[in-house]
């Protein structure tokens, strides 16, 4: 009975494990795998380029005085512009929006703020080209919607002009080269405005890692979950021409330079480490078709938004990088949930993580408590906080970040000092957006992420958040009447 019974199990096991095969065997015969979705985009990824010049690390010739000229002045331009009247040695010498009214609104904050009026330039969807051709301008600073940030920039670094642009800088793997390789030519700053690299958590983070607190970096995360649908997206009185909701039929990581930038700089990605390859995967949308349906049907505005596909409410993408690290970046803009950019930095001695508040750091396997996350606070606050934090947080821009960022780059550019994010930044950070797209297309297959630094990310130096050079640039408080400089 005892071998009838092992001689009866062994052959339902192996019949069971044929039954399987069969049964597999039968499945996979029945779906063909699908060709290649998206071919260009691996295509672009995998072209070869050659370094015309090194912009990491570019210091260009000092500015005493940098004029600005801003395009877009709808949901970011505004406040960009009341940020720079706040600092030394900045002109605010043009405006420039195809909307009248938004040129006239900030022409009346100049004349509030004692300002003289900067050059006026709207009524076409061509005209930022004479701003870009102005000689009396240094620097232009792109605030408009994501399919005119390449092309801006690219125009305004062939008209000898320095560049500062909204987040994402390209759309495209093209794109991304296109900047690139003017930058190179032209040797002119193309700096992302990613302004979540100068929010507080996030320096203070990087100056503990550069010190070694967390030992070292193994693993990092971000995030832009931030439900955008009912304030912004679906508003007709929100981005322009409904063109933040036209972005949402791509099926990828559309914005994920948020929670991306911090933590390449803690990893110091292109100056000592690079990404090698990502996979991405995607939810079903569960929310935006049905919505927009329902709102077709309650108002003929919404009409042409119906019967469309839309991108699914959450995204993971993963990124492996050269030095065996990974990355985690997440978005959803569709989902009711609390805003998050998560922001975790892990090592082999500790880790960081912003999101959920309060922000929270261990060094071991528990969280600290309070009163020692304050005193590695004092410790480790980087000099770039201690000079302008306190004015920062005064004069605003998603609690002082954007303040800090303005302020950072019009110091680099006054002394001649290279930016703290550099043209491979804005690339390569951008660049998650059509490569994800492309993974998710291709049932989360991985994809080659290009070098934009050619090779020279071994050599290239990290960012310092504690201004060895610079940090001379005064803080104008306009509303007390005087000029402060944080020290």
């Amino acid at each position: 009975m005892r071998i009838n019974r092992r001689n009866f199990l062994r052959t339902a096991a192996v019949a069971g494990a044929g039954t399987v095969t069969a049964v597999s065997a039968a499945s996979c015969s029945r779906r063909e795998r699908s060709s290649e979705v998206m071919p260009e985009v691996r295509t672009a990824a995998l072209a070869s380029h050659s370094q015309q010049f090194n912009m990491s690390g570019y210091a260009a010739t000092p500015l005493g005085k940098v004029r600005i000229g801003f395009i877009g002045l709808g949901m970011r331009g505004p406040g960009a512009v009341e940020r720079m009247s706040h600092i030394e040695g900045v002109e605010i010498a043009a405006l420039c929006d195809k909307f009248p009214d938004r040129v006239d609104k900030m022409q009346a904050l100049l004349s509030k703020l004692g300002l003289p009026q900067a050059k006026s330039f709207s009524g076409s969807e061509e005209i930022w080209k004479e701003l870009c051709d102005d000689p009396d301008i240094d620097l232009v600073y792109i605030c408009t919607p994501w399919a005119w940030h390449t092309p801006m920039a690219v125009y305004s670094m062939e008209a000898g002009k320095h560049v500062a642009v909204e987040v994402p800088a390209a759309k495209t793997v093209d794109e991304c080269w296109q900047l690139v390789e003017t930058s190179e030519r032209t040797r002119k700053h193309c700096m992302q405005l990613e302004n979540c690299c100068y929010d507080f958590f996030e320096l203070l983070t990087l100056n503990m890692a550069r010190q070694g607190l967390f030992g070292d970096i193994v693993h990092g995360e971000g995030a832009y979950i931030h439900d955008l649908r009912w304030s912004f997206t679906y508003d007709k009185n929100g981005y322009a021409d409904m063109w933040r909701l036209k972005e949402n039929v791509r099926k990828g990581n559309l914005y994920p330079t948020h929670g991306l930038g911090p933590v390449c700089q803690v990893m110091n990605v292109n100056r000592g480490d690079r990404m090698e390859y990502l996979t991405s995967m995607s939810s079903n949308d569960f929310s935006m078709a049905s919505e927009l349906a329902q709102l077709a049907k309650e108002d003929p505005f919404y009409e042409p938004f119906a019967g469309k596909e839309y991108r699914g409410n959450m995204n993971t993408t993963l990124v492996r990088t050269a030095m065996g690290r990974s990355i985690m970046i997440q978005h959803d803009v569709s989902s009711p949930r609390p805003y998050s950019r998560i922001h975790l930095v892990s090592g082999t001695k500790g880790i960081a993580r912003k999101w959920p508040a309060p922000a929270k750091i261990a060094l071991g396997h528990s969280w600290l408590p309070a009163e020692e996350m304050t005193k590695l606070e004092e410790q480790y606050t980087p000099e770039i906080v201690k000079r302008v934090g306190e004015m920062a947080r005064s004069i605003g821009g998603h609690g002082g970040m954007d303040f800090i960022m303005d302020w950072r780059l019009i110091d680099c550019l006054r002394n001649g000092l290279p930016t703290d994010q550099d043209v491979y930044d804005a690339a390569l950070w951008s660049v998650i957006s059509p490569l994800s797209e492309w993974s998710v297309a291709n049932r989360s297959s991985s994809i080659d992420v290009p070098d934009f630094t050619c090779g020279s990310w071994t050599a290239n130096i990290p960012v310092d958040p504690n201004l060895k050079t610079g940090g001379n640039t005064r803080v104008l408080d306009l509303r007390a009447g005087e000029n402060q400089l944080n020290v």
